[in-house]
């Protein structure tokens, strides 16, 4: 019985996975799951699933199973047309609310937008130190006593002393039977990653363009964090200045002003110079702007900071341009015109909600 019912639970989550796979585009472009993210799960509502259940319908009135009827006729009374229905006293159908953890949740993310599995480049590892129980020896602390051990030591002594006794087996260990747990110190080699969020919040991003920013962040996110043991989040906003917030500020900022997305480089590369030497740190720098810049000579600084600073220490640079009626869209185009998509710098236009999963991919496909 046990069995079966872990069988049925397996097939179950089978069709859940499916069904989440199905739906992965109307998740990513409605936002349900940001709201209900937890510490490692995360709700999803699938209307689409009916749980195998019995419908009973009223008594004699034929049918299969209750007098006459042909093979292939339907159980119950079919499906009420609409407008001719009574006010009833039953309880309607829900949402059937799943629980299903944010590794899950990459893999399908993963599976549906064949993203490659990260390789670290170089060797960006920081080494922690594990304890590790290796063996038995005879010193050590008391809360480390193997009491097994012990017993075992002290009966084998008493049997070769001529002290034990069968009809009265009474073991009392000595000093020179205790037994203790030995261990080791283990180096644990981790593949650490920074991730750095870069957004324009000047006068002509709206909320809209940074509701898509906040849902395309949230997938970056998910699927960086299952490919490394340790991530760190840095947020920075900018319209004429750059200054590093917390991940809320980040994403309720309302700001007005100019545009000059140097000082959002100038502000990432002194946090990648100060804080995450490329040594040691997978670097992932990630800018979102409707691609409105103060000036032509603001976007000429901005590309010598990208050569000379940023991207010889990262390993993908991204940036996402959010269509915008106030932006000109021209700083995507100057990228473009000085960096190739198959180097280190990858652009993307994000015309809208809709065009979120393509861009994930456009971004995340190199396996960088």
């Amino acid at each position: 019985m046990s069995l079966r019912i872990d069988q049925d639970h397996r097939r179950f989550r089978e069709i859940v996975r499916g069904k989440i796979k199905q739906n992965l585009r109307k998740y990513i472009t409605q936002g349900e799951m940001l709201g209900k993210k937890g510490k490692e799960v995360v709700s999803i509502p699938l209307p689409q699933i009916d749980i195998p259940h019995f419908r009973f319908g009223p008594k004699q009135t034929g049918g299969v199973g209750q007098g006459d009827g042909d093979p292939g006729d339907a159980l119950g009374q079919g499906e009420p047309q609409p407008g001719t229905g009574k006010a009833g006293d039953t309880p309607g159908e829900h949402l059937l609310e799943v629980d299903i953890t944010m590794e899950e949740l990459a893999q399908i993310l993963g599976e549906e937008l064949q993203l490659p599995r990260i390789e670290p480049k170089g060797k960006q590892r920081i080494v922690s130190k594990k304890d590790r129980y290796t063996g038995i020896r005879q010193t050590g602390p008391e809360s480390l006593k193997h009491f097994r051990r012990t017993f075992k030591q002290a009966l084998k002594r008493q049997i070769a002393s001529g002290t034990y006794n069968p009809k009265n087996p009474i073991i009392v260990p000595v000093r020179e039977d205790k037994r203790y747990r030995s261990w080791r110190t283990d180096p644990l080699p981790q593949s650490n990653a920074v991730i750095i969020y870069m957004m324009d919040v000047s006068g002509s991003m709206g909320d809209e363009q940074k509701e898509i920013v906040r849902i395309e962040s949230f997938w970056i996110d998910t699927w960086l964090r299952s490919q490394y043991q340790g991530i760190d989040s840095r947020y920075i906003i900018h319209d004429a200045m750059a200054k590093e917030v917390d991940r809320e500020t980040f994403f309720r900022t309302r700001e007005s002003g100019g545009t000059m997305i140097s000082s959002a480089y100038k502000l990432c590369s002194k946090l990648i110079e100060e804080e995450y030497p490329p040594s040691e740190w997978n670097i992932y720098p990630f800018h979102f702007s409707d691609g409105d810049n103060w000036s032509v000579d603001d976007t000429v600084t901005c590309i010598e900071l990208l050569k000379t600073n940023i991207l010889p220490k990262v390993n993908l640079f991204c940036y996402g341009q959010v269509e915008s009626p106030y932006g000109s869209g021209q700083f995507i185009k100057d990228l473009q015109e000085h960096f190739d998509d198959k180097g280190t710098l990858t652009t993307s236009e994000i015309k809208g909600k809709e065009a979120i999963m393509d861009s994930i991919r456009e971004f995340l496909g190199k396996g960088k």
